[in-house]
């Protein structure tokens, strides 16, 4: 038996009177899942846009660190210069 609590929360009784309560914060992209009375929760699920939305952050963050570590580091600063070259030459074959 599944209660509905809200739009964004609900309490499911499972088998062996294991109650717990899973939350949305976002209208269903990450569910949260907790024991009544209790504020610690964890992570039940991530829908796929919002764990893609988290990669394109990860992989944002990490091209900024790229560029403020070759701003010190000669080799990385090189390695990023030929990958905007090639970037440059593939733009220019492709036309949008």
């Amino acid at each position: 038996m599944v209660r509905l609590l809200s739009t964004q929360n609900n309490m499911a009784d499972l088998p062996g009177n294991d109650t717990r309560i899973f939350e949305s914060p976002d209208k269903g992209e990450t569910v949260y899942v907790r024991q009544p009375g209790s504020v610690e929760r964890t992570l039940h699920s991530v829908s796929e846009r919002q764990f893609d939305l988290h990669a394109s952050l990860m992989e944002s963050q990490l091209w900024g660190q790229i560029h403020r570590a070759a701003k010190t580091n000669v080799t990385l600063a090189d390695a990023l210069d030929k990958v905007k070259m090639i970037y440059a030459l593939i733009k220019k074959e492709k036309p949008n």
